[in-house]
């Protein structure tokens, strides 16, 4: 079918991911109180963002050309 949903998948979690790091870069280091000071934005936002970028290898590594 030819019906490939890694890559958009991948782009998708890279942006969500990209930004979330980026919010838990420059936001304010007091809201991360009330998890005992853990940058829960910039962790998980790592994260997610490696999981999209390994998404959109996998879907480029799995397209042939013809």
């Amino acid at each position: 079918m030819g019906l490939d949903i890694r890559i958009p998948i991948g782009l998708m979690f890279s942006i969500l991911g990209g930004l979330l790091s980026i919010y838990g870069l420059v936001s304010d280091k007091a809201i991360y109180q009330r998890s005992l000071g853990i940058n829960v934005n910039l962790g998980w936002g790592l994260v997610i963002l490696a999981f999209g970028v390994l998404m959109l290898i996998l879907g480029r590594r799995g397209i042939k050309s013809v």
